[in-house]
């Protein structure tokens, strides 16, 4: 699996049922707090080239992201790369699910990050803050599917 960091979690939803709640993109906020705002182009199911525009809060920055998907293929793979331009920027990250047994799923999430001028003296932190929280994000994500 590729990325600067990732978690794990367990959860207890069947596979299908994770997939589509994360491939929905617009529960980003249920488990991320830092996504003030999140909207899909095209309005729809999400899919292949399906763009998420969203307003985050990042280390006391408000910024603009836009996160394309890049693979779709349900019920196991979603991947997206970040189309704005911002300091610090994601080219690639994603989720990997994977069936345990007919109720639970593993789920794997991962981020690479990549710095883009000051931000290229700023991404370490930004990766270290991201590894520290990796297991705990993905234990947001958990409660946030199982609650849905």
């Amino acid at each position: 699996m590729p990325g600067d960091f990732s978690g794990t979690a367990l959860i207890d939803r069947p596979i299908a049922d994770v997939f589509a709640f994360l491939a929905e993109g617009t529960n980003d906020p249920k488990f991320s707090p830092r996504v003030i705002e999140i909207h899909k182009e095209p309005d729809g199911p999400s899919g292949l080239g399906t763009i998420f525009v969203s307003r985050v809060k990042d280390a006391g920055m408000t910024t603009d992201r836009r996160f394309e998907l890049t693979v779709f293929e349900a019920p196991a793979t979603l991947r997206w790369s970040e189309r704005s331009k911002n300091l610090v920027t994601v080219p690639e990250g994603g989720y990997d699910l994977e069936a345990v047994g007919d109720s639970q799923t593993k789920l794997t999430v991962f981020n690479s990050l990549v710095g883009h001028g000051f931000g290229k003296l700023i991404v370490g932190f930004a990766r270290k803050a991201a590894v520290k929280d990796a297991d705990a994000f993905a234990q947001r994500i958990k409660a946030a599917v199982e609650a849905a």
